[in-house]
């Protein structure tokens, strides 16, 4: 069995090929050719030859690099053994039904191998076996010939046919022994062989009419094989004129796939003769080929010759019609003729698109040139109508490279983009330079995989949001949501909070958040009056590898509620007893008898106090302003009014519910202030004026605070970090605790700054202390109202 590489046969120009070729080439693939020789009729699994070792491959790569052949053939005739490379018969071939009478029969093969791909082209001849006999289209021929046929007269007998080819195809033809007759062998221009009967010696027909003889067709193959017919000749009295063709030879050209019916020729053969004996008849000589009576007709008496099947000169170019014509007399004898039909190609055949390989999907960041698929494509046209040109649309990220003839390699030409084109239905054209031309279209799905190339995006830059003070822990205060563009692993994203503090605390101890949907929980109940905002920041990040994240800030503000009820500041009760005031009797409607000062925690509206009279000895003696909670006469003292009142006072703020407090004060009306003080012998007179000792403490007080401030400016110079007094909204960001301590001989004024929770007592700190002699209770009010007047801001 012969199997070669073509390169080992080539002539010394061989070089200069190789180098013409390279240089042709636009894409970097390694091809060669490998040629194989086998007879037809092998059984299955036949040996062909070893691929593997002919193209130097690695036999234990083959399965890797997915080796594999392509055959343009209806049938896998051939198949590969992966594991040891060795290429065998799969199904048994046919050489007469492959490539019916061609002298020459390939299988044409492309192995494809890939990582890194490399294209092989494989041709293997497929040769003839002597398997079949000549045959005779009848087994026994009748001829009529007249006695006055003169010798060397012939007489065209029926071709045998053999469908093997070369040395094996028909090669003699043999006459069994006779007294008139010999054998004369003719070669057509194709080299088949057709025999004539040559007469050879005069017929007598009053000694024998009939003769009989066997015709035997032989074969050059071997062991020969041979075919036989009955030759019956019956001797006729003399018909002395024959037919005679206007020419020895027709010609004449007809397109392929001509309508059935087309004229292609009309005969024309005379005979001197008169009546029947002149009366020409046309038909197909004994010779010709079966095919040709398949395709072609001849009609007998008016000798056209015309279309009677599909003639495809992709099949055969040119046909040889043998006719012959004669006479309706007794004895007629037959003449003989040639008719050569060309046929002329047009374009009927569409080229044909084989994808070879298709390396699908590909990533999204595969560089410029990667090759996607190899395609071929065949035209079974000839000439300008066999040539064919492929083409891609222009608006695709892909280039179609010609590596040689009818082969093609597409390639990448940019970097792809996923989330933008996940997928490309790649429409390939294939149209032939025929006129008209004929195109086919092959689309190629290309799948793009994703890669990891998108960080998450909220949908937001950032986040604000409102929660009421008092919330209830573990309750939903907003959600954050990110989106990721890319797919599967690369877009699931989990959600988390950064590392932080609030207020010296971590940030977990404040809010938690679900890794899944982003959903953000408080973990505590806030409380307007310690903490008014706060941030954090929410961190969003996918799965992918190397994973991506991105930052979100989320700026959380707690709302007031009225969650804080007023708080008395004075007058403050004293001993356990009620707080007293002395009014003189001699004041007119007006007169300013004290002042109920109180506080709120809360801020805005919730923080708005409003004062009114809950309950009054005498209602239409005093009243109290609704804003300020100034307490005055609505007029003068009567003698009759009673020397003792007792006021109820609601303080009240303005939320939603309204919470109060309330006070009770005892007036005692007084014809004059010292002796009213001597009968409450609980009050200690200061040797010094009151209004010194107010003064005093006013301009002690003030200095204080003026200390205060210029510390605060200092420290914050020299690059101290303070927590800031004041927030945004011109509050006091630290709350501030009044503490009164009352003795018998002295009272205690405090005013301190604060958080006054538990946790964080080390933040509480003085801001100023007075002690106050306990008889100077104007005093001890001007100093509460004026921290309140500080407190306000």
């Amino acid at each position: 069995m012969d199997h070669r590489l073509s390169r080992g046969s080539w002539v010394p120009v061989t070089g200069l090929v190789i180098c013409l070729l390279l240089c042709a080439c636009v894409v970097d693939l390694v091809l060669a050719q490998i040629r194989y020789s086998i007879p037809e009729e092998l059984e299955h699994g036949a040996f062909v030859g070893n691929i593997a070792e002919d193209l130097g491959l690695d036999v234990a790569k083959l399965s890797a690099r997915r080796f594999r052949i392509v055959s343009g053939a209806k049938k896998q005739y051939l198949e590969v053994n992966l594991e040891n490379g060795i290429l065998f018969v799969n199904e048994k071939i046919d050489r007469e039904e492959l490539c019916e009478r061609s002298p020459n029969c390939f299988l044409h093969l492309q192995v494809v191998i890939e990582n890194p791909l490399e294209l092989y082209r494989v041709e293997v001849e497929i040769l003839d076996v002597n398997d079949n006999s000549p045959s005779f289209p009848w087994s026994e021929f009748n001829l009529d010939i007249t006695e006055s046929a003169a010798p060397g007269s012939r007489f065209p007998l029926e071709s045998a046919q053999d469908q093997d080819v070369g040395t094996n195809s028909l090669r003699s033809y043999q006459l069994s022994a006779n007294q008139h007759f010999i054998l004369n062998i003719q070669t057509r221009n194709d080299g088949s062989k057709f025999a004539e009967l040559v007469l050879d010696t005069p017929l007598d027909r009053e000694q024998q009419k009939k003769h009989e003889m066997v015709l035997t067709a032989f074969d050059g193959g071997s062991p020969e094989r041979s075919g036989t017919a009955l030759i019956t000749i019956t001797v006729l009295d003399a018909n002395d004129n024959v037919p005679v063709f206007d020419r020895s030879v027709y010609r004449a050209s007809l397109v392929e796939n001509a309508p059935r019916g087309t004229l292609v020729l009309k005969l024309n053969a005379t005979d001197l003769d008169e009546g029947s004996n002149g009366e020409v008849t046309y038909a197909f000589s004994g010779h010709a080929p079966l095919k040709v009576r398949e395709l072609f007709t001849v009609d007998p008496y008016m000798g056209e010759i015309r279309v009677k099947g599909v003639v495809d000169y992709e099949k055969a170019s040119v046909y040889e019609l043998y006719v012959q014509a004669k006479d309706r007399g007794p004895s007629a004898v037959a003449v003989h003729s040639k008719v050569l039909v060309d046929i002329l190609d047009v374009n009927d055949n569409a080229p044909e698109v084989i994808l070879t390989s298709v390396s699908t999907p590909v990533q999204e960041d595969a560089p410029p040139g990667t090759v996607i698929a190899v395609i071929s494509v065949m035209d079974r046209d000839s000439g300008e109508n066999g040539n064919v040109d492929c083409q891609i649309p222009n608006n695709v990220p892909f280039q179609l490279h010609s590596s040689f003839k009818n082969y093609y390699t597409l390639v990448t030409s940019e970097f792809l983009d996923r989330e933008s084109v996940s997928e490309y239905n790649i429409t390939l054209t294939a149209r032939d330079l025929g006129s008209p031309s004929l195109s086919t279209r092959k689309t190629i799905l290309v799948q793009v995989s994703d890669i990891n190339d998108n960080p998450p995006r909220f949908s937001q830059p950032s986040y604000t949001v409102y929660v009421t003070e008092n919330n209830a822990p573990g309750a939903s205060i907003c959600s954050v949501t990110a989106f990721d563009p890319d797919s599967n692993q690369n877009a699931y994203l989990s959600y988390s909070i950064l590392e932080g503090q609030i207020q010296g605390m971590p940030v977990s101890t404040y809010v938690s958040i679900n890794s899944d949907n982003g959903n953000i929980y408080a973990l505590r109940s806030f409380d307007y009056e310690q903490l008014r905002n706060f941030q954090i920041l929410v961190q969003a990040q996918d799965a992918g590898f190397p994973p991506l994240a991105s930052n979100v800030t989320v700026n959380v503000f707690v709302l007031d509620q009225n969650d804080n009820a007023p708080v008395i500041v004075s007058p403050l009760p004293k001993n356990g007893t009620v707080a007293t005031e002395v009014v003189p009797r001699s004041v007119d409607a007006g007169y300013l008898v004290t002042k109920i000062t109180a506080l709120d925690a809360d801020a805005g509206q919730n923080s708005r106090l409003s004062y009114q009279v809950l309950q009054a000895t005498d209602p239409g003696l005093f009243s109290v302003a609704l804003y300020t909670g100034e307490i005055r006469t609505i007029r003068r003292l009567m003698e009759r009014d009673a020397t003792r009142h007792r006021l109820v006072i609601l303080v009240k703020d303005n939320g939603q519910p309204p919470l109060s407090a309330t006070v009770s004060i005892v007036l005692t009306v007084v014809d004059s202030v010292p002796e009213s003080l001597s009968d409450f012998g609980d009050l200690t007179l200061s040797p010094q004026p009151p209004s010194n000792l107010a003064l005093y403490l006013i301009v002690s007080l003030s200095t204080i605070s003026l200390i205060f401030l210029v510390a605060i400016i200092v420290l914050t110079l020299s690059g101290y970090n303070l927590p800031p007094l004041v927030n945004g909204n011109s509050s006091l960001s630290q709350s501030y605790c009044y503490k009164f301590f009352s003795g018998s001989d002295y009272c205690s004024i405090s005013l301190m700054r604060g958080t006054p929770s538990s946790s964080q007592t080390n933040n509480i700190g003085h801001i100023t202390s007075l002690t106050i002699p306990q008889g100077h209770k104007h005093e001890r009010a001007i100093i509460l109202h004026t921290m309140w007047r500080i407190r306000k801001g």
